[in-house]
């Protein structure tokens, strides 16, 4: 009877408060199945927590103060249009003549009657060629005059001379030589194109640190390595600053020397429309002069930025 009365509660209690291993397994899948979504949750929790909110204000501050300034102009502009009883277009009839004109940009109805994309197309080729061959002259005469304290000497008093003469002032001289208006307008382009490469290039090249000299002497390294190696990367921020200034004033000076010389280019086309007295396509002549100005000086500063290398300070 007694071993009756101690067995029966402890095999109940045996029974009841056994694990089994099927129940073991079952707890661990269960646990398996849930830990990977749990970590999902909490490191979604932690992303969420730790990712910055939007900033409201800076948008608004990069967004508002231009379009607030546009919107100046065009109430400026409209102003101006009711005080010259008509004269000078509203801005809504400008826009509706900029629809008509870009609905076919590229129409040819004789040589001197094309779509404002052939004259910007041709204004740029002129440029491109004028650019181009002055920085194939400048940027070589740049490393040479800066590298060489007597070229630098001998070309100096030149380069002042010469440097503040308006570009227009050449063209005369391009049409006597060239015989032709369009060398004539590449010749300007050239020759106010070279000097801030030149100047540019020459100055990089003698703000190179000296101990980068000395150790090409010590290594004894040829003028071309010189070159290559050192003076090169040094002077490419320096280069590409010259670039910048150089296809600014190209784009400038095309306009006015297009006016002068004829032909196809968005100055002559100004100039026609002058003559034809239709204000509102001089207008947006401007507009695109400046539009495509700007986005060359936006991708010429993006280039330039990409090879500036910053002192990095501890």
């Amino acid at each position: 009877m007694v071993s009756a009365v101690f067995h029966t509660p402890f095999s109940v209690r045996s029974e009841s408060e056994t694990v089994r291993p099927e129940h073991v397994e079952g707890s661990q899948a269960k646990k398996s199945s849930t830990s990977p979504a749990r970590a999902e949750v909490v490191e979604a929790k932690t992303v969420a927590a730790t990712r910055t909110p939007f900033d409201w204000r800076a948008m608004w501050l990069s967004v508002l103060p231009p379009l607030f300034g546009l919107g100046l102009l065009i109430a400026l502009w409209a102003l101006v249009s009711s005080l010259t009883a008509g004269s000078i277009p509203t801005p809504l009839d400008t826009f509706k003549q900029a629809v008509v004109i870009f609905s076919d940009p590229f129409y040819r109805k004789g040589p001197n009657d094309q779509g404002v994309g052939w004259n910007i197309l041709m204004s740029l080729e002129r440029v491109a060629l004028g650019f181009g061959l002055a920085a194939a002259v400048g940027i070589p005469a740049g490393f040479a005059i800066g590298r060489f304290e007597f070229l630098s000497r001998m070309f100096n008093p030149l380069i002042s001379l010469l440097r503040p003469v308006s570009p227009l002032a050449w063209l005369p001289i391009g049409l006597l030589v060239f015989k032709g208006a369009n060398p004539a307008a590449i010749w300007t382009i050239f020759i106010c194109s070279i000097w801030p490469m030149i100047i540019n290039t020459a100055v990089g090249v003698q703000r190179v640190p000296q101990d980068y000299m000395n150790v090409a002497k010590v290594l004894n390294l040829s003028e071309w390595k010189i070159v290559t190696k050192i003076l090169f990367p040094s002077v490419l921020p320096y280069m590409l600053t010259g670039v910048r200034l150089a296809v600014g004033t190209a784009w400038l000076v095309i306009v006015a020397a297009e006016m002068l010389t004829g032909g196809v280019g968005i100055g002559f086309w100004v100039w026609d429309e002058w003559n034809n007295l239709n204000v509102k396509n001089i207008i947006i002549a401007i507009f695109v002069i400046g539009i495509v100005g700007l986005i060359l000086e936006y991708a010429l500063i993006k280039l330039a930025t990409a090879f500036t290398f910053e002192e990095v300070k501890n």
